[in-house]
């Protein structure tokens, strides 16, 4: 075969079969314990994807972009979110492997595609962790009643994020089993919240909040320049709120509170019984969480007209207080703080076993793939935990917060797109799950992420770009002559 030839000659795409990507996990010394169940991975998504988001995202988009409809917009959300959901259920089923969408493009598009893919989930995750943490501190903060941070000379150090970031490494280095369990605990914690809190505000809904249910368009702010998105910039439109130029804006934007699922996957290879407890365990948690956002911005916008949550300072306790209960500003900050900690966790987890995967094939340093005696990747766990802690205790991150949602897309519209390569290159192969309706499905999820791609602003696309460059200099400089592929006859 053509790609068997490349491999051999060391070309760009040299690919790593299915059959060794498996075979490669029964390695003594870098072998991950097969722990997990089916409800362990919906634990895992659940906690992950539900965050301060549902707290805070709801009200800003319901009063700056689409009022009642929002509801709805989580809705279309989910329904791309459920498109990707599904090419990766296929892959984590096939290829029951740490690495997630590296290890999928690994065995469909070659090594320097894995490389690019690699590279881009180490800048998403660590960023991802990183802002999660100082999101984290500002709520410690807050419930604690003292700064979350203080002045070394000139420079502010966030003790709150570096603290949570030091604990949840010791806690994933102990065992992944261990950390579920933790997850587990905390993630009802923060989902007894998010009922308590729609059960509450049930009794405040007045039906006449809901009218008009899509508001009309008014003329909106695209912003200017760099931090216009990338499609006002190349076709020179203008931008709007409400109407239903609105409630798709709004779709766009909600689609990251969903942002994490993902992560389910790179856990594939600690699965018991991967085939089946994968795909229930990514659909499953994203079917859980979307019930939990349309129930939330459904009462959210039946409490209070969404004209009153206008401005970017407007969260769920909001709406609480316009009816007498600024009590509930607590509890919302509790269950914030709870929801954050289970998202730094798997965020993390998820960093680690890319890194893991990558180190295992070669294109990082080999050492950073040997487990400890708990069967954990204890020595990228540290890498980390380290660079994790740097990011959010002593930098500030800013704007760079939608790097994580261009380096999460980007992931997406390749796991699609390897659904159609593989079934093609390799029908043979055993799936324990299938995407319906192939090509279909995986052609509408990359359309649905490269739309969102596009509504991205152009300066992130351009600091995704200078990521991107800096990691072909590490690949043909180190990567490309240490791959394992590379040094195979």
């Amino acid at each position: 075969m053509a790609r068997t030839d490349d491999a051999r000659s060391g070309g760009l795409f040299r690919a790593k079969s299915v059959e060794q990507s498996i075979r490669d996990t029964d390695e003594p010394d870098s072998r991950l314990r097969q722990d997990l169940t089916a409800w362990d991975l919906i634990v895992f998504g659940v906690a992950v994807v539900i965050g301060a988001g549902i707290f805070t995202l709801t009200a800003r988009t319901a009063g700056n972009v689409a009022g009642p409809s929002v509801s709805l917009a989580f809705v279309f959300a989910a329904i791309a979110c459920a498109l990707a959901a599904l090419c990766y259920a296929e892959f984590a089923s096939t290829v029951p492997v740490a690495g997630s969408a590296y290890t999928y493009s690994f065995a469909t598009f070659g090594e320097f595609v894995a490389w690019i893919i690699g590279w881009d989930l180490i800048l998403e995750f660590a960023l991802a962790s990183a802002v999660v943490a100082k999101g984290w501190s500002l709520y410690l903060g807050e419930v604690m009643g003292v700064p979350s941070t203080f002045m070394i000379g000139s420079a502010k150090v966030d003790w709150g994020s570096v603290l949570i970031v030091l604990a949840i490494g010791v806690l994933l280095a102990t065992g992944t089993k261990l950390s579920s369990r933790v997850s587990l605990v905390i993630t009802s914690i923060k989902i007894a919240v998010v009922l308590f809190v729609v059960a509450l505000g049930a009794f405040y809904i007045r039906t006449e909040n809901y009218s008009p249910y899509i508001p009309p368009s008014q003329p909106g702010d695209t912003g200017e320049g760099l931090h216009q998105s990338l499609f006002s910039y190349l076709t020179g439109a203008g931008g709007s709120t409400f109407g239903w130029y609105g409630l798709l804006a709004a779709a766009s934007l909600v689609f990251f509170a969903f942002i994490g699922f993902d992560v389910v996957a790179t856990t594939a290879e600690e699965t018991r019984n991967p085939q089946k407890a994968v795909p229930i365990g990514i659909l499953g948690s994203l079917a859980i969480v979307t019930v939990l956002y349309v129930a939330v911005s459904l009462v959210l916008t039946g409490m209070v007209s969404y004209t009153e949550l206008e401005g970017d300072e407007s969260n769920l306790a909001t709406a609480f207080a316009l009816n007498g209960m600024g009590w509930a500003k607590n509890l919302i900050a509790i269950g914030a703080l709870a929801g954050l900690t289970t998202v730094v966790m798997v965020l993390m987890l998820g960093q680690t076993r890319v890194l893991f995967a990558m180190a295992r094939d070669g294109l990082i340093p080999r050492r950073l793939s040997r487990t400890g005696r708990r069967g954990t990747p204890v020595r990228t766990t540290v890498l980390v935990t380290v660079v994790v802690a740097v990011l959010a205790g002593f930098v500030s991150l800013g704007t760079l917060e939608e790097m994580v949602n261009i380096g999460t897309l980007f992931a997406f519209v390749l796991v699609s797109s390897g659904v159609i390569v593989l079934r093609r290159s390799r029908p043979d192969l055993e799936r324990g799950f299938r995407v319906p309706l192939v090509p279909f499905v995986p052609i509408l999820s990359v359309a649905a992420c490269l739309w969102l791609m596009v509504n991205l602003s152009v300066e992130t696309w351009l600091r995704f770009v200078v990521w991107m460059l800096l990691g072909l200099v590490v690949y043909f400089a180190y990567s490309r002559n240490h791959s394992v592929l590379a040094r195979s006859p």
